[in-house]
């Protein structure tokens, strides 16, 4: 008996084929589950970008921000998009200089501000100001910060710091130090 309910169920399986009981399956359309993550992480490039272009004096999009790292520390450098520029080279150079001497006396304000919290680094580069040298340095179309220390815990701060800045402004720069040879 169990042979024979076997052999009709195939049979009626078989003749059917594919389409005689196929419906079109269709699913609820379900967001992608990483899609608050993705939402929150372009909200916050955003006010990143915006908080940036307020406290910089001028805007993200006509310039190229680079944040190096280096054996002895690193640099930020920001250059005009266009070199004949001149009035966005001009705002380049009045802000980084003006970085390197708040940075000099341990106010870190503006990046707390354009990051809407305290930037990783950040604290220890405070705490030990006197160990860190900011070398402010005009560059074609644009300026430099230099941030050098031979103090390894002051140094790790810096490169915090660096890392961090490379990753919220998402300027592609490498993450690890690239030692000479």
């Amino acid at each position: 008996m169990k042979v024979l309910i076997f052999t009709v169920i195939y049979v009626i399986l078989l003749v059917s084929g594919p389409h005689g009981y196929s419906q079109k399956v269709t699913t609820p359309e379900v967001p992608c589950p990483m899609h608050a993550s993705h939402s929150g992480a372009d909200a916050h490039h955003a006010v990143v970008e915006s908080h940036g272009d307020q406290a910089m004096g001028f805007p993200h999009d006509k310039t190229t921000h680079h944040f190096r790292l280096a054996e002895d520390g690193g640099a930020i450098e920001v250059t005009a998009n266009d070199p004949k520029d001149t009035a966005n080279i001009e705002a380049i150079r009045t802000h980084l200089a003006h970085i390197a001497e708040m940075f000099s006396d341990g106010n870190f304000a503006t990046p707390m501000f354009v990051h809407d919290g305290i930037p990783p680094g950040a604290t220890t580069m405070k705490l030990l100001k006197e160990r860190i040298q900011f070398a402010y340095q005009p560059v074609d179309a644009g300026g430099r910060v230099a941030l050098v220390a031979s103090d390894p815990i002051a140094k790790a701060a810096v490169h915090d710091f660096l890392r961090f800045q490379i990753t919220e402004h998402k300027t592609g720069d490498p993450i690890e130090l690239v030692l000479a040879h």
